[in-house]
């Protein structure tokens, strides 16, 4: 059974980073079929340089055209943020199975649920910010995220713009938004840390949730993940 006719949520296609180079951005979109995923996830930098408001509907356009639902958040460089929700409304009036989840959430296909919060994610107060980047406190997160206590029987896909902290293992990241996973056991997290080095495809475990980070798109890494076998799977579109 292919992925478009099945109708629950088994593969993932992960993706982050896109950067504005929409020619990857395509060929990945069309590698759908063959690669049977279910939905598509996209936590960004959305844009590169230049013209954002361009940028953000050439992405758009490619991620409805999909043959599946997709769901995205922007990244720390998507700013202003009014330029960013501006372009994400328009499109997803024209295109019914685009989500853009930022500090929100959308059900993919069967008991699923897909929520995040794009932008950098500060667990001091630091204040917001929407202007010159995308910046929000860990406290924000939690409000704007509580409502999934009521979805408690759904199985959860959360996307970050930032990687939680994971002591086990010593690796850097937010404490708070590693006790908010802990608290919503999403089964898959999708993220990249904008301090680090964002090309890097890895994955972990933290507690009973997946975190994958999937490289970079703006250097052709996808990744698949499979959520009831926890398997991975990376490619490259260059």
């Amino acid at each position: 059974m292919s992925a478009t006719a099945r109708k629950f949520t088994r593969k993932v296609l992960a993706l982050a980073r896109l950067e504005g180079q929409h020619d990857y951005l395509e060929r990945t979109v069309k590698l759908i079929p063959d690669l049977d995923v279910d939905a598509l996830v996209l936590v960004g930098d959305l844009a590169g340089g230049g013209a954002k408001a361009e940028a953000y509907r050439k992405a758009f356009k490619i991620l409805g055209q999909a043959p599946v639902p997709s769901f995205y958040v922007p990244g720390p460089r998507d700013a202003p943020v009014e330029e960013y929700l501006r372009e994400a409304y328009n499109i997803e009036i024209v295109f019914p199975y685009l989500h853009g989840v930022h500090g929100s959430f959308a059900f993919a296909p069967g008991h699923v649920v897909v929520a995040g919060m794009g932008g950098e994610i500060v667990d001091r107060d630091q204040g917001r910010e929407e202007v010159t980047r995308l910046a929000y406190p860990a406290w924000e997160v939690e409000y704007r995220l509580k409502v999934l206590r009521e979805l408690k029987d759904y199985q959860k896909v959360f996307l970050f713009a930032r990687m939680p902290a994971h002591k086990g293992l010593h690796e850097a990241g937010s404490e708070e938004l590693a006790e908010l996973i802990k608290t919503h056991n999403p089964r898959l997290v999708v993220a990249y840390d904008p301090g680090f080095d964002g090309s890097v495809l890895k994955h972990e475990w933290l507690g009973k949730s997946l975190v994958v980070a999937p490289g970079s798109l703006a250097e052709g890494d996808f990744t698949v993940v499979d959520l009831h076998e926890a398997k991975i799977e990376t490619g490259n579109v260059r």
